[in-house]
């Protein structure tokens, strides 16, 4: 019964699939137009080396965008929305809170399932294009996305899933708590981060973390990622039993 309820409300999601399937991929097929029209119109970038013959001119024709994000932020809207406008219905429809959040978090899995290997794929092309003919970087980004086909479907799905899961506990709390608790909600975020800051400098530990996130691959800043996105998915389920219908 959980099974058949938690696809249902997966499938419920997709009630209007040009929300979730359709928007985000347009708002980044934008994004991206807009950057390929720049690089392809703009002249040729240089910066200056220093050699064994003195500085020279070289050109640097990579251009790393970091539009990818759009769709990272559009998994965040999609998350917030999950659950102020459906949860009611949910409801109504005789699903636990409980089996709609299960529901809710295995679609979210799902679309970044889905959509980590599109990027995936992007970013191949891109790479075999030379970066669209225009040394265009949209779907690679140093370090984090910029690995081996598989290490870019697993960041990216964590990526995805983790903006997701965080949209869904931000409108828990809007729906429990209104625009005063969601304020409250990002300062108390905002808080535990200075908070973080404070005992480091007072611990004058700063070398340590820089020493610690310099050595710190894209794989494990993957995990680090997984393990967030696990603790917001808790957080959420957590304040879930006591939101407002």
């Amino acid at each position: 019964m959980s099974m058949r309820m938690w696809r249902d409300i997966a499938r419920y999601h997709l009630v209007i699939p040009w929300l979730a399937l359709g928007l985000p991929w347009a708002f980044l097929a934008v994004s991206f137009t807009v950057n390929l029209v720049i690089f392809a119109l703009a002249p040729p970038s240089h910066h200056t080396v220093l050699t064994s013959h003195g500085l020279v001119q070289v050109a640097n024709p990579e251009h790393y965008t970091g539009g990818v994000v759009t769709i990272y932020i559009w998994l965040l809207i999609i998350g917030i929305n999950s659950i102020g406008r459906s949860l009611p219905f949910g409801l109504a429809v005789g699903a636990s809170r409980r089996a709609f959040y299960t529901g809710t978090a295995l679609f979210g899995a799902a679309l970044a399932f889905v959509d980590a290997l599109v990027l995936t794929a992007l970013q191949a092309i891109e790479r075999a294009t030379g970066g669209w003919g225009v040394h265009m970087h949209f779907f690679q980004v140093p370090y984090i996305l910029n690995g081996p086909w598989y290490l870019t479907w697993l960041t990216s799905f964590v990526g995805l899933a983790l903006m997701f899961v965080w949209g869904m506990w931000f409108g828990i709390v809007y729906r429990r708590w209104n625009l005063l608790g969601s304020v409250a909600f990002i300062a108390s975020q905002a808080t535990v981060l200075l908070a973080a800051v404070v005992i480091v400098a007072g611990a004058d530990a700063w070398s340590g973390v820089g020493h610690f996130f310099t050595g710190l691959t894209a794989a494990g800043l993957t995990g680090l990622l997984a393990a967030l996105a696990a603790l917001l998915l808790a957080g959420g389920q957590a304040t879930i039993r006591r939101a407002a219908v």
